[in-house]
């Protein structure tokens, strides 16, 4: 008697799978979607009218336009000042970590370890207060002071990275300069150094950028009227009875106003750097 034959197995139909590119406009449309609820949710919970009375206040900003322009014109000085110092003194510490003499290297790293180790308000306290008591001197300015302290903090970052700038001059330029006859002196100046500042510009950008900000600290040193900066100004505003948070709305953007082309200035430089190596 003939077997009988079993029927074959249903095999389950496969689901159509969705292409990379399909799930990748299905993932931003869920991500859009979430964006547009939350936005939703802010718009709905927020009052707009207190929201207007207290950052948004005109009476306030015409009161501070006054003396806004001179606080901004110190903060721009304090910041030109102390990097002034910082590049000074961050371009000795980047040619003492490269020297071939061992107890410059290790002055070097020891003093870029330590003011990057350290608060930069511990700085300027210590420049307000405790280096004139200590060491018997008076520094009357007050941008020789926000010089000095917020410079040697700003010295310790900029010299790292303007030794991984001189560290990444092709090592055959250097030796080209040297069959030349030039000396290390003469070869650091004219071929190591001005090669090194045009790699490193837009880092240097962002270090400005952070120098501006840290003029805010500038304030524990006790200002006058004259020499206050933009945080100071914003910090007596708001203290004021109709202040409200408009100051510092203000002054917010007198910061933006600063470094939002110093950030444009930076991207810029980085593309050109970037052709010009390729």
């Amino acid at each position: 008697m003939a077997a009988t034959l079993s029927p074959p197995p249903v095999r389950p139909v496969a689901r159509p799978r969705m292409s990379p590119r399909r799930r990748a406009r299905t993932a931003r449309g869920i991500q859009y979607a979430l964006l547009l609820v939350a936005a939703a949710v802010v718009v709905a919970v927020t009052d707009w009218r207190q929201v207007g009375v207290s950052f948004f206040n005109p009476t306030v900003a015409v009161e501070m336009l006054p003396t806004l322009g001179r606080a901004l014109t110190n903060t721009l000085v304090y910041t030109a000042a102390a990097f002034a110092v910082g590049l000074s003194l961050g371009l000795l510490l980047a040619l003492m970590k490269l020297s071939s003499v061992r107890p410059y290297r290790w002055i070097a790293t020891l003093y870029i370890e330590f003011f990057r180790g350290i608060p930069a308000l511990l700085v300027v306290v210590a420049f307000g207060y405790a280096v004139p008591v200590a060491l018997g001197v008076s520094i009357g300015s007050l941008t020789a002071k926000a010089a000095l302290a917020l410079g040697m903090v700003s010295a310790a970052y900029i010299a790292e990275t303007l030794r991984a700038g001189i560290q990444a001059v092709p090592r055959g330029q250097v030796e080209a300069a040297r069959s030349l006859g030039m000396s290390h002196g003469r070869t650091m100046v004219t071929i190591v150094i001005p090669q090194a500042f045009r790699i490193v510009l837009p880092p240097m950008t962002n270090e400005l950028i952070l120098l501006t900000k840290d003029t805010s600290l500038i304030f524990l040193l006790g200002l006058t009227p004259a020499q206050y900066d933009l945080t100071k100004l914003g910090r007596d505003f708001l203290s004021s009875a109709t202040g409200g948070l408009t100051a510092l709305f203000v002054i917010g953007a007198c910061y933006l106003c600063i470094t939002i082309p110093l950030g444009l200035l930076a991207r810029r430089l980085e593309a050109t750097t970037g052709r010009g190596t390729r």
